[in-house]
Formats: structure tokens, sequence, C-alpha cells
């Protein structure tokens, strides 16, 4: 930059216009070095300098433009300004004191003599009276400037990966032809926009010869308002050679396009933050392009022509390869699980990986995991860690992000901010905000147009359009909600959320498990909209999309000790715990509701959570704390007289000892639940425990004891409208005809592919996993090999996604099949 500064300080001095704009440019930003020089310059008035004060005055200015990339933009364009106005000055014959070839003999009239060369208009007259104007017409202003334009951003040293989107640029490049090309590049604050367009246009300069022109549109600058169209409009044509500039909008955006109609340029607005604000700019130039980066997705483009690409967060390995980059290679091989856990935290957001950067490249004594510590106190506290400068800088990105919304949408940015979730749909959002589900959606979509949520597009089992937040949006809107917002309204706003999944729960419950749809239901605010699912299918494939949001709705009810609400929804997630069997998940949440139920002294509520949360330790292998959650249930029903309650109990204690294979004490326990079940007419709960105890009687080798036990109990409930138990009741029978007298084992196959198409259509997986167990087992008694491996291979592909225990059984039994092992995993 220093030889081009150099010509231009030449060109301009003697035009004190361009000396002022210079100066006030550079003052706020220079060193000492500069001032002096600018202010000696000033006061000589710029004619009688040297060459050489040129040059120690340009390189000063370069020195100082290097660490400043708003002043090297500036630079550049009064570069351009100050060229275009010397070789104005030259070609109408106005001295410069720079041209001294030209010598004209005043004594023979306008004779040229020496070496002097005329370049532009000239007048050859004898005497001339008046004023002799020069006007040069549009073609000769678009001849274009003496420099092509070069002004995009430099890119950091520490750019890192991207190689995914780069290609899908290109491929859109590609997909032009020789057509003009309008890409809007949006994301949200920080994911690193101009830095990828930055790098993508200068990679292609080639494909520009005319020259590539940037402008910062500044849509979500703090300190000053937009850019207007015509404030670029001026600075572009000026860069192109443009003498005069029209004051009216219209003719600006004329004019710009007669001067880019035969240039192949490429312009990168960035910063955009409307369509109104970009539209003036384009070009229909033939081969040029036009980069638009925002926040917002600019929809609005869409009728000009553009195509859209939304730039999403970095890879984990990039995220850590940036940090690497930044804070060096050694540190991060001497901490890396410090390291990226730095990354993970950082959301794959650049800025966030930059600003953790920077504050560790500061300490470099400082371990990487006290970096990993701060970030991980989480919400408020991780963006109060992401400061340098005194600035919080991922904070202060969104608050310009923020300051934009109007105030419902403000608001409703809050209120979504407070919710345990981290993806939303209308309902969710609809009872957050307490609106009506039509204005949430609306709320929804322009959070997502703004790229302050992320659009999901719809969920595949409900239809709903999804939303989700950035770890850092999210906790930056719940600190403005809690700066905001008092503690009612945020306590609300959290309760209301927590009841509307509550509800959905529940419905499912109904659908899936009707039965055990019995307890009592509390809400704070009873949600008035329908659940988001018809059917048991749909209501299961909801349950298994939203446990997360689920369980942290649990959660945040147990940290507000919101106890009534704790033990009911892990009443009401029974059904996902029972067919889906995440036991890690069953199992926290009874024990969190018994808990619960018992501070509240509520019998009936710790009776069903003790029952139903030593199922899920049973299945989960912990077969002491089971018997001993049964028999605390078995206890405390004997104890309020409530004979259904002991037969529960009675029968989660034979299940157990089933488990652990004693045959002869679960066999005991499931005699007594039966007698009690009979004695109280539950239909039902009979046929549960005659379908466990045809169970025992198979492992005991009783196959035909065990057929008149699993017989009635499949009428029974098939009778019921048991799908789910009637299926597992048809297993076991296929079994029992497998073992009893010679084995009818097409009747047995048969009666298992049965049970196999009945738990897909209820979509139990872990049962899926084990009748194809059962069919391999039949199949490898049946001396069938090959038909066996393929079961049990199916078999293990159910178990792997639900159970790690049943999923190294079956590797055992493929082992053993093959001859590679002992079957120890049996």
């Amino acid at each position: 930059m220093a030889v081009e500064l150099a010509t231009a300080l030449a060109a301009a001095s003697g035009n004190p216009e361009l000396w002022q704009a210079l100066a006030e440019m550079v003052r706020r930003t220079m060193g000492p070095v500069s001032e002096t020089l600018l202010r000696e310059w000033a006061v000589a008035g710029g004619a009688r300098e040297s060459p050489e004060r040129f040059r120690v005055l340009a390189e000063a200015l370069a020195g100082q433009a290097a660490g400043s990339p708003q002043l090297t933009r500036d630079l550049r364009l009064w570069i351009s300004t100050a060229t275009m106005s010397g070789n104005a000055d030259a070609s109408t014959g106005a001295s410069t004191g720079a041209s001294a070839q030209t010598s004209v003999d005043a004594s023979v009239g306008n004779a040229i003599k020496g070496s002097a060369t005329i370049g532009g208009p000239v007048v050859q007259a004898g005497r001339i009276h008046g004023g002799v104007h020069f006007h040069t017409s549009p073609a000769q202003e678009a001849a274009g400037p003496t420099v092509t334009p070069q002004q995009l951003l430099p890119v950091s040293q520490h750019f890192t990966g991207r190689g995914t989107e780069l290609a899908a640029l290109n491929r859109l490049m590609g997909r032009s032809g020789s057509s003009p090309v309008l890409t809007v590049i949006s994301g949200p604050a920080g994911v690193g926009k101009t830095a990828l367009t930055s790098r993508w246009l200068g990679s292609r300069v080639a494909d520009f010869p005319d020259g590539q022109l940037y402008a910062d549109l500044r849509g979500h600058s703090g300190d000053a308002d937009p850019a207007g169209p015509g404030e670029i409009l001026g600075q572009f044509l000026r860069a192109l050679g443009a003498a005069q500039i029209p004051a009216a909008l219209g003719e600006q955006a004329a004019l710009w396009r007669s001067y880019t109609a035969g240039l192949r340029l490429a312009v990168m607005l960035d910063n955009a933050v409307s369509a109104a604000q970009v539209r003036p700019l384009l070009t229909g130039a033939p081969g040029s392009l036009v980069a638009v980066t925002s926040r917002a997705r600019l929809t609005g483009l869409a009728v000009d022509g553009a195509t859209f690409f939304q730039l999403g967060v970095m890879s984990p390995d990039s995220s850590l390869e940036l940090l690497s980059r930044r804070v060096g290679a050694d540190r991060v091989q001497r901490e890396p699980e410090a390291a990226r856990r730095v990354a993970e935290l950082c959301a794959g957001l650049p800025l966030a990986v930059s600003v953790a950067a920077a504050r560790m490249a500061v300490r470099p004594r400082q371990p990487l995991a006290a970096m990993a510590g701060a970030l991980g106190r989480g919400g408020a506290s991780r963006l109060e860690t992401l400061r340098v400068d005194g600035t919080q800088a991922v904070d202060a990105a969104l608050d310009e992000s923020y300051r934009l919304l109007p105030p419902d949408l403000a608001r409703g940015y809050r209120y979504l901010g407070l919710p345990p979730v981290s993806v939303f749909n209308g309902p969710v959002a609809a009872a957050a905000c307490a609106v009506p589900p039509e204005e949430a959606g609306r709320m929804l979509d322009e959070l997502a147009e703004v790229n302050l949520l992320e659009d999901l597009g719809p969920d595949t089992g409900t239809g709903l359009d999804r939303y989700r937040f950035h770890d850092l949006t999210r906790a930056h809107a719940g600190r403005l909600a809690a700066r905001e917002e008092g503690p009612t309204d945020r306590r609300d706003t959290v309760r209301r959320v927590v009841d509307l999944y509550l509800a959905n729960a529940t419905a499912a419950e109904a659908l899936l498990s009707p039965s055990h749809r019995t307890m009592s239901r509390d809400y704070d605010f009873r949600p008035d909209q329908p659940p988001p699912f018809d059917g048991p299918s749909g209501a299961l494939a909801w349950l298994d999309t939203e446990t997360p949001h689920l369980m942290a709705a649990l959660r945040t009810s147990v940290d507000h000790r919101w106890d009534t609400t704790v033990w009911q929804l892990a009443d009401a997630l029974w059904p996902l715990f029972l067919r889906l069997r995440p036991y890690d998940l069953w199992i926290e949440a009874y024990e969190a509701g018994l808990a619960a139920a018992e501070r509240l002294g509520d019998r009936p509520a710790v009776s069903r959570m003790l029952t139903s949360g030593g199922t899920g330790l049973r299945n989960a292998g912990r077969h002491d704390d089971a018997l001993r959650w049964f028999a605390q249930a078995r206890d405390g029903a004997r104890r309020d007289g409530d004979i259904r309650a002991e037969a529960q109990a009675l029968h989660g204690l034979g299940q157990t000892n089933r488990l652990a294979e004693r045959l002869t004490e679960a066999a005991e326990f499931f005699g007594q639940a039966l007698e009690l079940r009979e004695t109280i007419g539950y239909r039902r709960g009979e046929a549960l425990t005659r379908l466990c105890l045809g169970d025992v009687a198979l492992a005991a080798g009783r196959p035909e004891q065990a057929l008149t036990f699993l017989a009635q109990a499949r009428a029974d409930l098939l009778a019921e409208h048991d799908a789910y138990d009637a299926a597992r009741a048809l297993a076991f029978l296929g079994r029992a005809h497998a073992g009893a007298g010679s084995g009818d084992h097409e009747l047995a196959e048969r009666h298992l592919v049965q049970a196999l198409d009945e738990f897909e259509a209820t979509g139990s997986r872990h049962w899926q996993g084990r009748v194809l167990e059962m069919l391999g087992e039949t199949a490898e008694e049946h001396r069938d090999k090959a038909r066996a491996r393929d079961w049990y291979e199916q078999s293990l592909a159910r178990y792997t996604a639900v159970s790690k225990d049943d999923a190294a059984r079956l590797e055992g039994r493929l082992r053993r099949l093959d001859g590679r092992g002992d079957g120890s995993g049996l």
C-alpha cells in the first residue's frame, strides 16, 4: 500500500480538500509519527514537498493501517479518489507541480516545445475571452480507474476448515454460467460469515479481472446507523473512476449499472440488514457476483434471483484446529481433553473460539483446563468468560442483533431463553410466551429470519416446524430475561412449558398404557392445546423424540421443588421407559419421583414410584436394589390395606427373582400375586402373572405346563386390548411349542414371527430384539446354524441401540455358534 499512497499523496499535494479528508480519516487511529508528518505537510501546503517526504509519510500511514482493517479500507478509498483527482487535473491542463514535461512559449501564442506531450481535451487558440469548460461523456468516465480496486478484507492466517462450505459456494458459481450471481450468506452472530465470504472471493480473484469491491453496510453496528445505499454507491462509483456522483439515489443506481455493465466484478456487501438496503447496489453485469452477508436470511432478495446459503457452526474438529492455531499446538497436545472441552463449550462458534483463544494466549502459563472450567459453568457465566479487552465479545455481537427486534419479538426472544428446552415448536413457544399458537409460529419464523433461532424443518412425526437456539444465544436470551423480567414472570414461563410436557406425556400414557393411567394430574397452567400426535405409534414416536426435553422438564421440576409435578412426570413416562428401555433415565426419573412423593407424604404416589422404579432397577440388572424397592412397596401396601398394590409388589418380586435365576422363589411370589388378583377380579393382572408363570415353567424345563399358562394369558390380554403384553405371551408360546414333546419348530416360528410383527407395530425395540433372539434359539435347536446366525445378527442390531448387556449376550451367542468362544455371554 505504501507505493500507492506515495503516488496518491503526490497527486493530491495541491488539493487542500483531499488533505483535509485524509487528516480527518486517520486522526483517531494514527501514531505520533504520522500525525507529525501530516501536521508539517498541512503547514507547508503540500506543494513544496519532495518525493522523499511523500514516501516517508506513505510508509508511516501504511504501517498504521496494517493494524486497522477499517483504516485500510478508508485509505484505499482515499487513494482511488486522490488518483482520480490528479488524473482529472492533468487531463484539463491544470498544473500539478509534478508535470514539468510541458513547455509552452507564451511569446509565440500557444506553441508547444520540447518533449512535452498533452493528453486529454486540448484547446488550441490564439486568444480566449471568457471561460473554457470541458464536459466528459459517461463513456469517457467509464474508462475505469487507473488502479483496479482490490478492496476485499484480508483473511486471518488462522482461518480453518470450511472446505465443505467453500465447495458448495463454488458450485453456486459453476451453475450460473455467464449470468450475474447474487448470493446471500446468512448465519448467526459470530459464525464466521465475513471470513468465509472473504476467503471464497479471495480464492476467485482471477474470475473478476475488473476488481473486487467491499462495503460494510453496518447492519448490526452498535455505534453507527446502517449505511444508506447512496453512501455505498458513492464509494463504489468513485472506486471505479466516476468524477461526479449524482445526488439522487435513483440516478446513482442508474450510473452504477452503467459503469458496471461491461465489467466482471465481485462485490461483497457485508453485514446487511434488509433486502431494501441491498437492492440498489446490485449489478446485472454478466459474469459478475454480488455476495451479501447478513444475520438475516433476506428472503426478500429471492425476487432478484438470489441464491441462499445458510452458514452453520464449525465442526468439533475444525473448532479444535482453530484453537490449536491460536494458542499453539504444543499447549493443545499437552492438554488434549481440556482443549477439546473448550472447543466443545464454544459450540462451534468461531467468534467464541477466537475469544477464548485470545484470553488463553495472553496467559501462557494458565492451564487450558482453567478455561474449560470457566466455560463449563454455563449460562451467563459462559458469556462473561468470553470477554476480551474488557468487552464481552459474543454478548456484544448478540446485543446488536437483539436491539433491532420489535418489542413483541424481543419479549418472545427473552421468554424463549427461559424454558429447559433447546428445540421449540409452535405449541411449546406458545406456552412459553403465553400467546396463541399462530402468533408463536410467526415469532419463531421471524427469529429464524434474523438467525437468532435455527430452522430445523418439520418434525417427521408431528409435522410441526422445529427451531433451535445455539447454546450461547440461549444463554444470551436467558440473561436478558433475568435482567428485564420479574421473578414471577420467569417462573410462570418455565411452569407453562413444564405443564405442557406433563399434559402431552399423560396423553401418550393414556394411548400406550391405558391400564397404567390411573393416577391424578395437577397443573398450574392447564394446556388447552391438543397433543401433537394421533394414535399409539405417534405417541411413542413423540416420546422418543422428546425424551431429552421430558427429562429436562423433570429435572427443572426437581430444582424448583415442584414435587407433585416430579412424580407425576415420572409416572407419565412409564410407556417410554417400558418400551424403549433407557435404563439410566428410567432409574433417574423414579428415584427423583420417589423422593418427591415421600416429601409430600403421598402414599399412593410412593407405591407407584416403588413398583415402577423397581421394574427399571430389575431390568437394568440391579436385582438387590429392585428387591428392596418391591419389598418396601409390599410392606406399605399391607400397612394401608391396598390389595391391588400388594399384588403388584409381589408380582415385581417374582419378576426380579426370575431374572436372578431363582426360579422357586419367583414361582412362589407369582403364586401369591395371582391369588390376590383373582380375589379382587383384576383380570389383566391375572393374565400378566400367568404369563410370568409360563415363563418360569419354560425356564424350569416344563414347556407343557407353560403352554397352559401362556395360552390363557394370551387370550385374556387380547380381550383386555393389551396388544403389547399379548405379543409377549405369543412369543413365549412360540418357545413353549418349540420345547414341548418332540418340538413343533414350524408352529413355534410362526408364533414368533407373528409376535415380531406385533412388536414392530407397537414400537418396542427391546422386545423386537428379544423375539429375534428367540427365533435364533429355535433355529439353532433345529440345527439350522445359518438361519440361527441371521436371526441373532438381527437381534444384535436391535439390542445395540437399547441394552449393552443384551448386546453382549448376543455377541456371545454368535461367537459360540461360530466356534470362537465358550458362549460365556449367555
